[in-house]
C-alpha cells in the first residue's frame, strides 16, 4: 500500500513541556484523514512538524516520499499548509496575494495563471482577481486560502481548522471542495472542532495530551467506545427532583453526559436496558440510539478530564 505521510515516534519538547510525545500513523495517497482534539492536544504542532516548519526533537516522518531528517525544504516544497488563522493578506487583492505566494515558490508567471484558472474553475470563485481579500465574505476568504495552499500542486495538503468562523452552507461547500480534490489523488491531512465534518473523514486519529489514543474509521471509533447500546434521554418538561442520583447510581448506566436538553448514557448490555427502562418514570423519555462522534470524542477525549 502506499502511504503519503509515515510518522514514527515523533516527539516535540519545547524545555520540560511536551507537545507531541511518540505520535505515528500512516496516512494512505489520495485519503482524507481526520485528526481530532482538544485545544492544546498537540495538533498543530504535529502538523507543522510533518510541513517541514519545525524539525522534531526525536523520531522522523516521510512526507511524500521525502524524510524530514533528510532535509525540510524538500518536505516543504510537496505540501501545502491552511493554518488556523486565515494566512491571506487582507490588504492585498486576490489576484497579488496569489502572485505572491507564487514567487515563494518560484513559479512562472504561466504556470501561476494556469494554475489558478484550474483551481478557480475547481472552487467556483467568479468574483474576480482584483478584489481586496478584506472585502470577501468569509467562506470565499477560506477558498481563496485553499487555493493559496493548493498552488503549486502538493501531494498533502493540511487544513489546520479551515472552516472554523464560517457559515453552514458555506462549510458544506468547503467539504464538497475538499473531497473534490481527494478524488483527484491529493492526500487531504484535516483537523476539525466539528464533528459532522469528522464524520466525511476515511479515518480519524483522536490524540489528547500529545499523544494519539485512537485511529479508525468514524464507524470503527463509534464500535470500539461504545460496544454497548447508547441511550438518550429526555427529561424534560418535569422530570423527578432526584432522577440523576437514581441514574448516576444504578451500576448499568455509565458516562451520563450532557447533550444540550437531553443525556446520552451508555448501559451494560440489553438487558440491563430491558430492565432499566421497565423502571423509568413516564416523564423521562429515553430510547436507543446510534452513538456520535461527540459520544466518542466526550467517552475517549473529554471524559479522562472528568
Amino acid at each position: 500500500m502506499s502511504y503519503a505521510v509515515v510518522a514514527e515516534g515523533l516527539t516535540m519538547r519545547f524545555g520540560s513541556f511536551t507537545a507531541v510525545d511518540g505520535v505515528s500513523f500512516r496516512v494512505r495517497r489520495g485519503e482524507i484523514f481526520g485528526f481530532l482534539g482538544a485545544n492544546g492536544a498537540g495538533k498543530t504542532t504535529t502538523i507543522r512538524i510533518l510541513c517541514g516548519l519545525l524539525l522534531p526533537t526525536s523520531g522522523t516522518a516521510i512526507v511524500a516520499g521525502r524524510n524530514l531528517r533528510e532535509g525540510l525544504n524538500r518536505v516543504k516544497r510537496v505540501v501545502g499548509y491552511m493554518s488556523q488563522r486565515f494566512t491571506l493578506y487582507n490588504d492585498l487583492t486576490v489576484g497579488e496575494n496569489l502572485a505572491f505566494t507564487a514567487a515563494l515558490r518560484r513559479m512562472s508567471r504561466p504556470a501561476l495563471d494556469r494554475r489558478t484558472d484550474e483551481l478557480f474553475g475547481l472552487t467556483g470563485f467568479t468574483l474576480g482577481r482584483d478584489l481586496l481579500v478584506r472585502d470577501l465574505p468569509p467562506g470565499v476568504k477560506q477558498q481563496v486560502a485553499l487555493v493559496n495552499a493548493m498552488l503549486h500542486d502538493p501531494e498533502v495538503v493540511f487544513l489546520d481548522e479551515p472552516t472554523a468562523g464560517v457559515t453552514p452552507s458555506s462549510r458544506a461547500k468547503f467539504w464538497d471542495l475538499i473531497r473534490r480534490i481527494a478524488s483527484a489523488g491529493t492526500t487531504v491531512f484535516v483537523t476539525t472542532h466539528y464533528m459532522d465534518e469528522a464524520e466525511q473523514c476515511g479515518r480519524i486519529a483522536l490524540m489528547r495530551a500529545g499523544r494519539i489514543i485512537a485511529l479508525d474509521t468514524p464507524a470503527g471509533l463509534k464500535a470500539s467506545a461504545f460496544p454497548t447500546p447508547m441511550i438518550e434521554l429526555d427529561p424534560a418538561p418535569s422530570p423527578p427532583a432526584d432522577w440523576r442520583r437514581k441514574f448516576f447510581g444504578d451500576p448499568a448506566v455509565g458516562d451520563l453526559a450532557p447533550h444540550g436538553l437531553r443525556w446520552h448514557f451508555a448501559v451494560r448490555n440489553a438487558a440491563a436496558w430491558a430492565r432499566l427502562a421497565r423502571r423509568l418514570p413516564k416523564s423521562l423519555h429515553a430510547k436507543r440510539i446510534p452513538p456520535s462522534l461527540e459520544d466518542v470524542f466526550m467517552r475517549l477525549v473529554e471524559g479522562k478530564d472528568r
